[in-house]
């Protein structure tokens, strides 16, 4: 019975959502380690639309347990709204089919509007955050004086942690020409909330390995994707948490020998939302023609997602950094119909070809993407579920994909209808 690890391998937005819920039915525990509700994930099930943000993707499946770890962080608010809305569409959620990490950190309303505060700052380059508040959040936790899941059972410790991450914040706040935050009143809207977030709270690092050790399938989704990794992406453009899979074992409080496949989630192009380098990306009708196909826009802010050519460099780095054991290729689909592909093979620096993104923003910033193309195919690929209903320009295209990042591929979608997907190798399975 193998655990399987699930992370984008790009910038986000590859389609994690409807890989995990595909994968998600032959799992046991769907369990999310890091980020916050600045990810989203689109899930489309039999015509249903359903948009999740906090909470795994597994939750609209029945009889699966989820599990929010310690390595996300909540905003406690967002949540019991976002599970209202599921339940209005008919999905149930109850603390036997939803855990959250006593040791969770949570997004309170300060965090955002420090984000947002900061964002808008005019003298400071913009990192392109959602100012959902994450980042603060973060910051708090590695600062030891975030608000915990555990802290909202004790009004004695609430109050102390209260005060001490106010002592910060209101100094940042002196800083940035803001009010100081009403003490009151937050812990008026923290008691709020507090019984209906502890109904759902239990030890999860417990939980998961008593699962294990019955024999039961986890399935770890991650949010965002490697290139938005806090060490390895794209810094200072990235997210606050580590994406990798390594975090899957600490965001979780389960070991590493727990993680069986790692499966990384690949665009058939590349996008990204927000600020940074990108060397492949198209300002062209190429460009234009990706965006309206594939309708990047974000599912959490709506904004419209920069699109360009596959990076095979860049997704074989992040293969490497997450130890990847097969791709999930989504949106092959969307490629139908160009008379051309490109595919980023490494990147010409002042003259030198490098076959990765150095670190340096600065030589981010210079590097000018080496191209290799193929042929395009004109026949569709819309809803194909083998080998034997996609073009063999298609197939090349893909082989030529496991060839130039040294990873086989595992699964490929071929829209975002969950049983439109081609199975080559099962990651419940193992190596």
């Amino acid at each position: 019975m193998a655990n399987v690890v699930v992370v984008g391998a790009q910038w986000g937005d590859e389609g994690k959502g409807k890989i995990v819920d595909w994968l998600s039915e032959r799992a046991d525990v769907i369990a999310r380690f890091q980020g916050g509700h600045n990810a989203g994930h689109t899930l489309v099930i039999d015509g249903a639309v359903y948009k999740l943000h906090a909470l795994p993707s597994g939750v609209v499946r029945g009889g699966k347990l989820s599990v929010i770890g310690n390595g996300v962080v909540l905003d406690p608010w967002h949540l019991l709204g976002e599970i209202d809305g599921l339940r209005g569409q008919g999905v149930e959620i109850t603390p036997e089919t939803l855990m959250i990490a006593e040791n969770t950190p949570l997004i309170l309303p300060f965090h955002g509007e420090l984000d947002r505060a900061r964002e808008n700052q005019a003298s400071v380059a913009k990192i392109g955050t959602t100012g959902r508040g994450i980042g603060p959040a973060y910051e708090d936790k590695v600062g030891r004086r975030a608000i915990r899941v555990a802290d909202l059972a004790d009004a004695a410790t609430l109050e102390l942690r209260v005060d001490r991450a106010l002592v910060h914040h209101d100094a940042l706040r002196r800083g940035l020409g803001m009010d100081p935050i009403d003490r009151d009143a937050l812990l008026a809207q923290l008691r709020d909330v507090a019984d209906a977030i502890l109904e759902y709270a239990a030890p999860v690092w417990k939980v998961l390995s008593e699962k294990k050790k019955a024999g039961k399938r986890i399935l770890f989704e991650g949010a965002q994707g490697a290139l938005l990794d806090i060490d390895f992406g794209t810094y200072p453009y990235v997210t606050s948490s580590n994406v990798i899979a390594g975090q899957a074992a600490t965001g979780t409080g389960v070991g590493p020998n727990a993680i069986d496949f790692v499966l990384g989630i690949v665009k058939a192009y590349t996008t990204r939302v927000g600020e940074g380098p990108f060397p492949t990306e198209l300002h062209d009708a190429d460009g234009e023609k990706l965006g309206q196909r594939g309708h990047e826009f974000g599912t959490t802010t709506g904004r419209k997602r920069r699109c360009g050519w596959f990076d095979a460099a860049l997704v074989r780095q992040t293969c490497a950094t997450s130890g990847v054991s097969g791709i999930s290729l989504t949106k092959l689909d969307v490629l139908d119909g160009f008379e051309t592909l490109k595919i980023c093979t490494g990147y010409d620096l002042d003259g030198k070809t490098l076959d990765y993104l150095p670190t340096a923003a600065d030589q981010q910033a210079r590097c000018v993407p080496i191209y290799e193309e193929m042929p395009g195919w004109s026949e569709s690929t819309e809803g194909a579920r083998s080998w034997n209903d996609l073009p063999a320009q298609a197939i090349k295209y893909v082989r030529r994909i496991e060839e130039l990042i040294d990873c086989p591929v595992a699964l490929v979608s071929t829209s975002p209808e969950r049983e439109d997907t081609i199975l080559v190798t099962d990651p419940f399975a193992g190596r």
